[in-house]
């Protein structure tokens, strides 16, 4: 599936999803989303259908360090953005305008730890 949704493989990704295929699945080892990864791709139209399909828009891609909104803005794919935005995803950059203390305790370890790290350097 993963393969499919990022080589654009609209029909082969229907097929996986059709059977079963949990959309949100998460590789033990390279701790990738076919979601991030099909949008930093420039698969549109696979991002749109996993999206559509149930993939979370909130899910944190280890192996890009990215979220979709993040990686929606890096691909340049606007529709993907428009599309995340209107399921009501947050910019995750806001985070940063809230300040350290009032930083929520999540985010003082794991992925959001780093991530916090990452955007205060940029």
């Amino acid at each position: 599936m993963f393969s499919a949704a990022t080589q654009g493989d609209l029909n082969l990704l229907e097929y996986h999803v059709d059977q079963g295929v949990d959309v949100n699945y998460v590789h033990p080892e390279f701790l990738g989303t076919a979601l991030v990864s099909s949008i930093l791709a420039k698969q549109e139209e696979t991002a749109l259908y996993l999206l559509d399909n149930g993939a979370d828009p909130n899910l944190f891609s280890d192996l890009e360090e990215l979220f979709p909104l993040q990686a929606a803005r890096q691909a340049g794919l606007a529709s993907v953005e428009a599309k995340l935005l209107a399921m009501g995803i947050e910019d995750v950059s806001k985070v940063l305008e809230v300040g350290i203390g009032a930083t929520p305790p999540v985010a003082t370890s794991g992925w959001f730890a780093r991530l916090l790290k990452r955007l205060k350097r940029a």
